[in-house]
């Protein structure tokens, strides 16, 4: 099946998909500075690019898109080139593995936040990662 828009066009509307800053994780930070913590966002000197670090607390975070990590949930398989989605879906769940294994043997705490979870109004998952950290 062929794509609806030009190369051009897909190529423009690829560009502005964010690997950083994107509103979920302004939010999520915002809520977490007001809590008092304080963090590094984005750090490439650790295994993963985390999204958030709090060494302090030997805490990384991870706010996962729907989309680009898979959710078994949400994830819908794109109808062109489904080989090359297919391929880049399994190898970002594998280097999302590699990675938590990465920090449980350094005795780090990883949080792999869900995009469709920090939507949520209740904030169940925010509410049992301020009540770990505060530990």
């Amino acid at each position: 099946m062929a794509d609806k828009v030009s190369k051009l066009q897909r190529s423009k509307i690829m560009s502005t998909v964010k690997s950083k800053d994107t509103k979920m994780e302004v939010n999520f930070r915002k809520a977490l500075w007001q809590q008092g913590f304080r963090y590094r966002k984005n750090l490439s000197k650790y295994f993963g690019k985390p999204d958030i670090v709090l060494k302090k607390y030997k805490t990384v975070i991870f706010l996962d898109s729907c989309f680009w990590h898979g959710c078994q949930k949400h994830f819908r398989m794109p109808a062109t080139r489904k080989k090359y989605w297919e391929e880049k879906i399994a190898k970002n769940t594998q280097r999302d593995k590699e990675v938590n294994k990465y920090y449980k043997k350094l005795g780090w705490n990883i949080f792999r936040i869900w995009e469709h979870d920090l939507m949520r109004k209740d904030n169940i998952i925010f509410n049992k990662l301020l009540k770990m950290l505060k530990k």
